[in-house]
């Protein structure tokens, strides 16, 4: 298939960027002080956003140049998740022969089996809680945090100091948002970190199943056809198969890519597709769609070719 070169300065990418941090002013601010439950909404939207976008960059968008790229998404909007572990972590992600390995993929909800049939059953019911889609969206970012900050202490124990600097310069960007809030918002910081965890909370309607145990590393990738405003929120992301073929395809270009080559995709992601989100709530919305432990755990990667 034939893609254009992607330009060496992308404006969309950039008016999109000025648009969410102009309305997350806004939200923050002039509408907390007339209607705060609606600006909590609108900033957890627009924190979503922002996430979309430092996904974006780490793939690098909107220029070619990567420290201008991270100053763009240095504020930390999300308050949560370091913009440098983030962009680490999900790299390693996009090695598509070992996609939902509970060692080796950093962004798997799968466990090793031995480790789940170990856990008492208070853990068990919150994990298979978890594994709806409510679950997700409720205790997803708390779990997920959980597991996070541990995995970065033990990595900081073996002498991994590069992840200090990601949190120095994470707590950098928390307080830029801090001295906005404090100067200048009207927003209390309950209200925000509120915003923060429901944004949090939404990003994991996308990722709930991009990706699903396969034999096939080419199978393990989702599409979700629908272009409506979860799609723009997780800017075309949903076109996840087409992304992890092709990385570093900017966000505007993913569903005419895979309009161009639909049966294509269809063919090597073996159909796992959904017509909209639509199907996905009225499915997995109180039932889990995968099981917690890693079905395949132990030959996933020996068949993934």
């Amino acid at each position: 298939m034939i893609r254009k070169p992607v330009p060496a300065v992308e404006p969309l990418t950039l008016l999109l960027l000025l648009a969410c941090y102009g309305g997350w002013a806004l939200a923050t601010s002039l509408l907390a002080a007339h209607a705060l439950p609606l600006a909590i909404v609108a900033t957890a939207l627009l924190i979503t956003l922002h996430s979309s976008l430092q996904h974006e960059v780490l793939h690098g968008h909107p220029t070619r140049l990567r420290w201008l790229n991270e100053a763009l998404v240095f504020p930390a909007l999300g308050l949560l998740v370091p913009y440098g572990r983030f962009r680490d972590t999900h790299l390693a992600h996009h090695n598509d022969e070992t996609l939902t390995d509970p060692y080796d993929d950093p962004e798997s909800n799968f466990q090793d089996p031995r480790i789940w049939q170990n856990r008492p059953k208070w853990q068990r019911a919150l994990y298979l809680a978890n594994n709806t889609l409510l679950g997700r969206i409720l205790l997803g970012p708390a779990l997920s945090m959980m597991h996070f900050v541990a995995s970065d202490l033990r990595a900081l124990r073996r002498g991994e100091y590069k992840i200090a600097l990601c949190w120095g310069l994470h707590l950098l960007g928390v307080a830029l948002v801090l001295w906005w809030l404090l100067s200048f918002g009207a927003m209390p910081l309950w209200a925000y970190c509120a915003a923060a965890y429901l944004g949090f909370g939404l990003l994991k309607i996308r990722t709930y199943l991009e990706h699903r145990a396969n034999v096939s590393a080419k199978g393990r990738s989702v599409i979700i056809e629908s272009r409506g405003p979860l799609a723009f929120l997780f800017l075309n992301n949903n076109f996840h198969a087409v992304h992890h073929a092709h990385p570093g395809v900017p966000w505007y270009r993913l569903p005419g890519l895979y309009a161009q080559n639909r049966q294509a995709f269809l063919r090597q992601n073996g159909g796992y597709v959904y017509a909209s989100y639509l199907p996905v709530f009225a499915r997995y919305l109180l039932r889990a769609k995968d099981p917690v432990a890693h079905p395949l755990r132990g030959h996933n990667s020996a068949n993934s070719q």
